[in-house]
């Protein structure tokens, strides 16, 4: 069987639909904005994530948060199908509140563990798929999601917003707040080390400790998830690599296959309204 992805997003609430089947190598190392929360359907997936190796088989639940970097391998040679919610962050918070009795102040929702066998969940992630992906009706798939949820409740727990983050070094968090602001330019090492009162090479180390990968990578990936909102919104390819820094369409083009397995156009054909 080959490769092929099947993506559709809601129109309610931009929450992205993803269905794919991989043999061999799926992903790069990469992150997304959204909360993932899928499901392993046929064969075996593995993938790294937390500086752990996960190996996931049908009906097993993979849960991951933004900004969360996992690649992804298929180890046997049928390879394996998955199906995935894309949820968008501001989408959680707000309708958790409605699950829990008080939702601590100035946290964000957090998943315990990034994988897990829960059949009750696993189910509910696959009807709330297939509620979403087919746009059922509108009171169906809320129906369906709210399912989810309370089923998503038994693996969730709060952590503080935390700026800066102690866990991490303050020369990373300071590169990356740099990378951040400074998405659309072509940034040097040498730059970036300058600004945050260190060398390159003390930086790199500091920066590979904290996040799992270098800047160059970082600073692509973060481009990357930039890209997906902007040609979800109708944004043409052209004008996105302009926006974000990339040399041409065709350089935004390369990267973003390698991360998505989609070109940026039949991403936006996926998931937005426009005309063909």
């Amino acid at each position: 069987m080959t490769n092929w992805i099947d993506l559709s997003q809601d129109a309610d609430t931009g929450i992205e639909s993803v269905r794919a089947h991989f043999t061999g190598h799926a992903y790069d190392p990469h992150w997304h904005d959204s909360y993932l929360v899928g499901a392993t359907e046929q064969g075996v997936q593995q993938f790294n994530c937390r500086r752990a190796r996960h190996v996931s088989t049908p009906g097993q639940v993979f849960l991951l948060e933004p900004g969360e970097i996992h690649d992804g391998l298929a180890p046997t040679a049928d390879g394996f199908t998955y199906f995935t919610l894309y949820l968008e962050p501001d989408w959680l918070q707000a309708e958790l509140p409605g699950l829990f009795e008080q939702a601590p102040a100035n946290s964000l929702p957090s998943f315990a563990d990034t994988q897990c066998n829960d059949v009750r969940l696993s189910g509910a992630i696959m009807r709330a798929f297939d509620a979403v992906h087919r746009q059922d009706l509108r009171i169906v798939r809320q129906t369906a999601m709210d399912d989810m949820l309370a089923c998503l409740t038994q693996h969730l727990h709060w952590r503080k917003r935390l700026n800066p983050d102690p866990r991490l070094p303050l020369t990373a968090q300071r590169a990356r707040d740099y990378l951040h602001a400074h998405i659309d330019q072509d940034i040097g090492l040498v730059e970036l080390a300058q600004a945050c009162g260190v060398d390159r090479f003390r930086l790199s180390r500091a920066f590979k400790a904290a996040f799992g990968l270098a800047p160059h990578a970082y600073l692509i990936q973060l481009r990357l998830a930039r890209a997906r909102r902007l040609l979800a919104l109708g944004e043409s390819p052209a004008a996105v690599a302009t926006a974000l820094g990339f040399a041409d369409q065709s350089h935004l083009g390369r990267w973003f296959r390698r991360a998505y397995r989609l070109t940026p156009a039949a991403y936006q054909r996926r998931c937005s309204k426009l005309p063909d």
